[in-house]
């Protein structure tokens, strides 16, 4: 697979991901068939369209935000969250209601 095929994956499976939901880079790269959970990271840092590719609702695997998240860090991608009515339990999204399974 190539670069632009895996970027197209993780780009359409993004565009998925209901307001209000999370996904984990794990989740979307299984999804994707992807080797591992950091190529979607790579992916989604080189992000062309944030304000159609909702990044913000991938987290990490404890739903941890990301402090690398290239559209304004880690408390960026909260507010982001937060705004959808996304609530965090000691500073990690409460995965079991809000991630998608």
């Amino acid at each position: 697979m190539t670069d632009q095929e895996a970027s197209k994956l993780v780009y359409d499976f993004v565009k998925k991901i209901p307001a209000g939901k999370v996904a984990t880079y794990g989740i979307i790269q299984k999804a994707c068939g992807l080797e591992n959970a950091r190529q979607v990271g790579k992916i989604l840092h080189n992000n062309p369209d944030p304000a159609h590719i909702p990044c913000y609702r991938v987290v990490r695997f404890d739903g941890a935000v990301s402090e690398m998240y290239a559209f304004g860090g880690g408390e960026a991608q909260r507010g982001k969250l937060e705004a959808e009515g996304v609530r965090f339990l000691k500073g990690k999204v409460n995965m079991r209601r809000y991630c998608l399974q």
